[in-house]
């Protein structure tokens, strides 16, 4: 049977964290400080991608259309005591509950490469003629370990690039890419590096073209939360160990 998600209050939960932090009211800040609200389409057949002590762990790909109609192909990794993975075939509607994850993998070229999937911790499979919506809401609450990169695109729009490290248990961290627009662009353009922030927004996919030493063009997909709300809280991290985020984020 399938565990029933409900996503409306996980995002009245978000919003409620995050006026929290904006207003310097008291939270459990070790709780909510990496959430993912993802419902969308399966697009393929799940495939194999590791085992941790037993474990069997499969990535999928799971598509979230904007409102201009351009999907989002986002990386999803699930594990096998979630669900009956051969219940995960393309066209069915999954919904899930999860986090954000990074890790680096070595290239055949012997460069480091940050490779992101969505780690999922709660699955539900919409049945045929089940009411769902669309969803894709990520929150993160980190430090920046990057000087953000601030710049014009060529049709004059204002962005900022920001690297977020995200902690998690055993000491460990998931370090994630961030763009932010407008005002929110300025608002961001230079935080100091380990400055604390809270970020809202969306998980977006892109295409793009490498040109390897080679010489071959390799097609690729890059992922960015597109953010949408931000609060810097003015706690800084100063003792951020900096080298984890010298991997490639593309």
């Amino acid at each position: 049977m399938n565990k029933k998600i409900d996503i409306k209050a996980l995002k009245e939960m978000i919003q409620e964290y995050f006026s929290a932090v904006a207003n310097n009211f008291g939270y459990d800040g070790s709780i909510h400080r990496n959430i993912m609200l993802l419902c969308g389409i399966i697009r393929a057949l799940p495939q194999f991608s590791h085992d941790v002590l037993g474990e069997s762990f499969y990535k999928l790909i799971v598509a979230v259309p904007r409102k201009s109609g351009v999907e989002d192909l986002i990386p999803v990794t699930i594990s096998e005591r979630l669900l009956d993975i051969r219940r995960l075939s393309p066209g069915r509607v999954i919904s899930l509950v999860g986090q954000f994850r990074s890790y680096n993998h070595v290239t055949e070229e012997g460069k480091l490469k940050l490779v992101l999937t969505v780690l999922a911790n709660e699955v539900e499979l919409i049945e045929d003629g089940q009411y769902f919506r669309y969803e894709n809401t990520i929150m993160l609450d980190g430090n920046t370990c990057k000087e953000p990169v601030h710049r014009f695109t060529p049709f004059g729009k204002e962005i900022t690039e920001i690297l977020l490290a995200v902690n998690r248990k055993y000491s460990k961290s998931d370090y994630i890419p961030l763009i932010t627009w407008g005002r929110n662009a300025t608002y961001t353009a230079n935080l100091p590096v380990g400055d604390r922030i809270v970020a809202i927004g969306r998980l977006e996919s892109r295409e793009y073209k490498k040109i390897l030493e080679s010489g071959e063009i390799q097609q690729r997909t890059a992922y960015e939360v597109a953010v949408s709300s931000v609060i810097a809280t003015g706690e800084n991290n100063r003792k951020l160990e900096q080298q984890n985020c010298s991997s490639s984020v593309a």
